[in-house]
């Protein structure tokens, strides 16, 4: 049964980092992308960063290039996602997802149906 997991959210002052672990588990198939979703309270869910798992090639939302990075140990089926200088607007719950099989990376919009989805972690950053 494919299981992703999320760790590593917590609390974080203004200017901090966080770093966020996605467990993946139960796929028979390698995922070609990887991918970290945010939604805030009251507001839609938005794509913060995505890796092609074959060629490393990512893909950053406007609002965190340059602050956030996400990366892969596939030896151990983790992806990261190291959030740096974060803000007020980071606050949010974290999810990571894993497209289905035969779909491939294009960004950081994803169709709901085209992968599967973890429960998310929560992210809280303070002024």
């Amino acid at each position: 049964q494919v299981h992703l997991a999320e760790s590593g959210g917590g609390s974080v002052q203004t200017g901090g980092s966080l770093r966020l672990i996605c467990t993946a588990s139960g796929f028979s198939y390698k995922p070609n992308c990887v991918g970290w979703f945010r939604q805030a309270p009251g507001k839609g869910r938005e794509g913060v960063a995505s890796i092609d798992t074959s060629g490393d090639m990512t893909y950053y939302a406007e609002s965190v290039e340059g602050r956030f990075t996400i990366s892969e140990d596939r030896s151990k089926n983790e992806v990261y996602l190291e959030m740096s200088n974060v803000l007020p607007v980071d606050t949010a719950k974290y999810s990571c997802a894993a497209l289905r099989a035969d779909m491939y990376c294009t960004g950081v919009v994803w169709s709901p149906d085209h992968a599967y989805w973890g429960q998310g972690t929560q992210v809280t950053v303070s002024s």
